[in-house]
């Protein structure tokens, strides 16, 4: 099967391989130089480190209450 490269470096995986490895929109692919060429495969999203740590700090108050610790007290509003 061929597919060519577009104007923005685009390819387009044809629906039969699509299909066989089940690429959906966004799924996640690596590339590789190899002998000859290079080679596509179909990666994880695996987790984020920003994602893996999201939530798991407790400070005990709010954020709120931090940021006015390190910047002092918001202006009132009149």
């Amino acid at each position: 099967m061929k597919s060519a490269i577009s104007s923005k470096g685009q390819v387009t995986v044809p629906l039969a391989i699509r299909k066989k490895l089940g690429l959906l929109p966004g799924t996640v692919v690596s590339f590789e130089l190899v002998k000859g060429g290079a080679l596509v495969k179909k990666g994880t999203r695996g987790v984020h480190p920003v994602d893996a740590a999201y939530g798991c700090l407790r400070l005990g108050r709010s954020t709120d209450s931090l940021i006015d610790e390190m910047r002092g007290p918001r202006p009132r509003r009149r």
